[in-house]
């Protein structure tokens, strides 16, 4: 599956300035995702499928691997509502942004693994809403594959809300709504409760200096024994300032920041209800997505079923593909007319048109996979500069020329082109790069020339395709 997002101090709200009613998409997300995202959908499913995904109740979002980032491109209502973010503050985001401080980090591997290996996952998890509040999920994920290809199209992502609490949990909360000893001093030790008969009520009086951490400690440890050192860590290390307790007087308060940071330590599991729960939304959204792909054609299936002839390559490779932010194409050298494989945002940029550029009228992702990879060229393509290249694959030997080709409205444009194979761990040639430039764009930014950047990306493909190769997975790759 995209730094960690440190969460916000707890006690203090995070910045949740609601949006504009006038705030648009594209003033959020990164531009060069803006239009990925909106066509991630609208590729491959009718164009009811956003309204059909929205009347499916629970909480899911939809990932596209093939978007550099791996980002989000839908989220439920139910899941804005859990999480308390808008629309437009999830769409083109990579997941991370969920996770923080208390996140265990193995769980993450995990769900990396899943992504890597391109299978069904469940684990539970621990996320941040967007006020900075911990709260324990069941994360679902499953892969939708295309039947045409073999590729993964995307991921979905089933959150379920975990709410239980432990004993001692409950009765602390119950008792901060109720406002009397009840069942919460059951969960106390002796001392304590001997202390509150006697008429003594150290809890208020201990909030009135919430500066002293010495009888705030003596107070946790009476309540929670040794789980109180582990609430005082997250005070220092995890959640809070202390400076955050010194603001609030409200023993109520000061109640709900202690739920909210023993609720961050307390690991939960789901039962079997909320697994099938769980399952039950992810047959629902796998079925809304099989329906309205067959309307297109391009159908897709929660298994594998490539075509032959066609090639997949691990939606791992194709994100660690997307952090390469530079225009190129992978072409598999294993298949008739070496396919292209791969293409990155850049290179669908590269085709946009300059006579209507408002219209963004350039290839999309799907027009481009599995197409051979000399489709740019036109009637004034040179056919030496084509033999050249041609003779350099055969020799298995990289090659740089200045190429003219053809946007989608059929402009030309002069290509600086440059092809290299690429090698896996075992150093075989698995597919050749091919890294193309504009040489009328702008010049790049830190001084380097357009065979440097070629050779950088050349470069960048390699270590992801050699790491990639040395991980067993389930695609041929």
């Amino acid at each position: 599956m995209l730094a960690v997002l440190t969460a916000p101090a707890i006690g203090r709200r995070a910045d949740s300035t609601s949006l504009s009613p006038l705030t648009s998409l594209t003033e959020l997300m990164d531009p060069s995702l803006r239009l990925p995202v909106e066509q991630s959908l609208a590729a491959r499913y009718s164009e009811w499928v956003a309204e059909a995904l929205d009347e499916i109740q629970g909480c899911f979002l939809i990932t596209d691997p093939d978007i550099a980032g791996h980002p989000i491109v839908f989220a439920s209502r139910g899941f804005l509502a859990m999480s308390g973010y808008s629309l437009e503050e999830v769409l083109g985001r990579n997941g991370r942004i969920f996770q923080g401080a208390a996140t265990d980090r193995q769980s993450v591997m995990e769900i990396r693994e899943a992504i890597r290996e391109e299978r069904t996952l469940q684990i539970s998890l621990l996320n941040y809403r967007k006020d900075g509040t911990p709260h324990w999920i069941l994360f679902h994920l499953f892969p939708v594959f295309g039947v045409e290809d073999g590729r993964v199209a995307h991921f979905v992502a089933v959150q379920v809300p975990i709410p239980r609490r432990s004993r001692c949990l409950r009765s602390l909360a119950e008792n901060r709504h109720e406002g009397g000893t009840g069942r919460f001093l059951v969960a106390c030790r002796n001392e304590f409760r001997s202390d509150y008969k006697l008429g003594c009520n150290p809890v208020v009086e201990l909030f009135v200096d919430v500066d002293n951490r010495g009888k705030l400690c003596l107070l946790f440890l009476a309540i929670f024994g040794s789980s109180c050192f582990l609430f005082l860590e997250s005070i220092n290390n995890k959640f809070v300032s202390w400076q955050c307790y010194q603001n609030y007087g409200s023993s109520s308060t000061l109640f709900h920041l202690l739920l909210v940071g023993l609720e961050a330590e307390e690991s939960r599991h789901a039962t079997e209800q909320e697994k099938e729960k769980a399952c039950d939304a992810a047959n629902s959204i796998l079925s809304t997505l099989a329906h309205y792909s067959k309307l297109t054609g391009r159908v897709i299936s929660d298994k594998r079923r490539s075509e032959a002839g066609i090639s997949a390559i691990n939606s791992s490779l194709v994100i660690s593909l997307g952090r390469i932010k530079q225009s190129f194409v992978l072409t598999d050298i294993q298949l008739p007319q070496m396919p292209i494989v791969y293409a990155s945002d850049e290179f669908l940029n590269l085709t946009v048109s300059i006579r209507t550029p408002a219209s963004f009228l350039c290839y999309s992702r799907h027009e481009v996979l599995g197409r051979e990879c000399w489709f740019l060229n036109g009637p004034d393509t040179d056919a030496d500069v084509l033999h050249q290249i041609r003779q350099s694959i055969q020799a298995e030997h990289s090659c740089t020329v200045r190429l003219l080709n053809y946007r989608k409205d059929r402009s030309s444009f002069w290509n600086l082109f440059h092809i290299s194979p690429v090698r896996n761990a075992s150093g075989k040639i698995a597919f050749y790069v091919s890294v193309q430039m504009d040489e009328n764009a702008k010049s790049n930014e830190h001084g380097l020339s357009p065979h440097m950047r070629q050779l950088g990306v050349v470069g960048a493909v390699k270590v992801a395709v050699r790491s990639l190769s040395m991980c067993a997975g389930p695609s041929r790759r």
